[in-house]
């Protein structure tokens, strides 16, 4: 069976997608229930990401990178997540936010940090999540208070990738107080995090995606140089937004892959078993249950790369987007829900992959901004 074909995929993004298959085959899948059972961080198949060229490569050639598109981000992101979603996480977070810098850093910024990702000597994260707050870019409470050629943070973030792992993180903090304009009171930060007043440990242990590490920071007193704003102050919320629109086209592609698992475990399990006397593919409620699996995947997919082109020419980006990571990541858990449902008995058992996709499809209608959130962003930007 084979879902993640190339036929809605872009010539252009056909090579990097096979590469990527073959990488995954040989390198993630092999591993995949282990590292799932220990909940350690996979180094080892990270680092063998990015002798691949596979990991950060999303950063232009100019500064070290690949300068692979969002359809070859998508391409990948099917790929990775299909074999095993807790790993697909840790590759694809070892840049997250460095697009950022990317686009709205100076030249100095990116020679220092941007370059020595894009060169795998160095991963970093994306810090905006906090206890209190997830997908209210405009409710964070973390603070940035500028001190002369320095800008003191306080406050705590929750829910970061590479929290721990990584050598600097993109941090989203509060820079004004201006009731009338809530969204213009937020700017990002480029934070080493070896800075003193810099703490960071790992959240515990998760019952999803338990190969890729998060983590809770705590900013004491944490001073940064003024030359660490990334972009005007005040523009973090833009910004933000801007780069969520991209991420959550990515974060469709994960549901995909997901959902590919499903389908593809649910199919091979009822062709292989017998009730009744008979093949449990033989029963008409077994078939109209994978077709309407099949049908869900197919019109998700194809409206995601349909989005994937939309927010790539920067049309009304952030309805297509919305839509894309929403539909991908529900049908997943569609999927997921069904093929628990077609094993019967044995799918509770740990060792099963239908048990670990299950598990793993209900992260990605949470992050990226919640699926409730993108409703409402469907709605209020649908096209009039």
């Amino acid at each position: 069976m084979e879902l993640l074909d190339d036929s809605v995929v872009p010539e252009h993004a056909q090579p990097v997608k096979q590469q990527a298959r073959e990488f995954a085959t040989e390198e993630i899948e092999p591993v995949a229930e282990e590292y799932f059972r220990s909940g350690e961080y996979p180094w080892e198949v990270l680092e063998a990401g990015m002798d691949a060229g596979l990991v950060a490569q999303d950063i232009g050639e100019e500064y070290g990178g690949r300068g692979f598109d969002l359809q070859q981000l998508l391409a990948i992101a099917e790929e990775l997540y299909r074999a095993d979603a807790g790993i697909g996480l840790t590759l694809m977070l070892a840049s997250f936010g460095a697009e950022i810098l990317e686009g709205h850093g100076t030249e100095q910024q990116k020679e220092e940090f941007l370059r020595p990702v894009a060169e795998n000597s160095q991963i970093t994260g994306l810090a905006v999540s906090e206890p209190e707050s997830g997908s209210d870019l405009a409710g964070m409470r973390t603070t940035a208070t500028k001190e002369g050629d320095e800008y003191v943070l306080d406050g705590e973030k929750y829910w970061i990738g590479n929290g721990v792992e990584a050598d600097w993180v993109t941090l989203y903090a509060k820079t004004g107080d201006d009731e009338q304009n809530r969204y213009g009171n937020y700017s990002l930060f480029i934070v080493p995090t070896d800075t003193a007043g810099y703490e960071a440990e790992h959240i515990p242990e998760k019952m999803a995606m338990r190969a890729s590490k998060q983590a809770h920071i705590t900013l004491d007193g944490c001073r940064i140089p003024v030359e660490n704003r990334i972009g005007p102050e005040g523009s973090g919320f833009y910004i933000l937004a801007e780069f969520f629109n991209h991420g959550r086209i990515a974060v469709g592609g994960h549901g995909l892959g997901l959902a590919a698992a499903a389908i593809e475990e649910a199919w091979a399990f009822v062709h292989d078993r017998e009730a009744f006397g008979r093949d449990i593919s033989d029963f008409q409620s077994v078939q109209h249950t994978l077709a309407e699996m099949r049908t869900e995947f197919e019109a998700a997919r194809a409206l995601n790369w349909r989005a994937a082109r939309k927010v790539e020419n920067q049309e009304q980006s952030g309805f297509w987007a919305a839509m894309a990571k929403t539909k991908s990541t529900e049908t997943a858990t569609m999927c997921a829900e069904q093929g628990m449902q077609l094993h019967g008995g044995r799918s509770i058992l740990t060792d099963r992959r239908i048990a670990r996709v299950y598990r793993d499809v209900r992260v990605p209608v949470i992050y990226e901004g919640a699926n409730e959130v993108q409703r409402n962003l469907i709605y209020s930007q649908s096209p009039r």
